[in-house]
């Protein structure tokens, strides 16, 4: 596949990951959710900010099939380069915690976990194996999305 077409379907990944991401803090009674990335085009670290329970937050979302190309479980999700210091600017500029959503797409169905980063042993990935997701905060679990997902599987 060409890098470019390659560049395009994830980066059309990570935009249903944020509505996908979206949805499910409304249906968890999250307030004041704001994408952040339409006030800066690729804020650092954080794509959303929402609050709960008197907590504030600022969210990586990272939308991913669950399999690999090989049909292997795609087992960690890699939240990018620098990105505890990048994370630490957002907690100061949002007084918030980091945090982050990891949304595992399989075929018609997707979950969607939410967790902090400073629960995360190593803080450059969200580890997906079934003993860490079963530590994790399930927002929503096998939902039917409804989507032609053709285009986004891993060919």
């Amino acid at each position: 596949m060409p890098i470019q077409k390659t560049w395009l379907r994830l980066r059309s990944l990570g935009a249903l990951g944020e509505l996908l991401a979206m949805k499910a803090l409304v249906d968890n009674r999250f307030k004041n959710i704001r994408n952040l990335n339409d006030q800066k085009k690729n804020f650092p670290y954080a794509d959303l900010y929402a609050e709960k329970g008197g907590k504030r937050y600022v969210i990586s979302v990272k939308a991913r099939n669950r399999y690999q190309k090989n049909r292997r479980l795609n087992s960690r999700y890699k939240l990018g380069s620098d990105c505890e210091n990048k994370a630490r600017r957002a907690e100061k500029e949002f007084k918030a915690q980091a945090a982050w959503m990891a949304i595992s797409i399989f075929d018609d169905v997707y979950s969607v976990y939410f967790g902090t980063l400073d629960s995360l042993p190593a803080k450059t990935g969200i580890l997906m194996g079934e003993p860490h997701v079963q530590g994790y905060q399930c927002l929503v679990k096998e939902k039917q999305h409804g989507l032609d997902f053709r285009p986004y599987k891993n060919k």
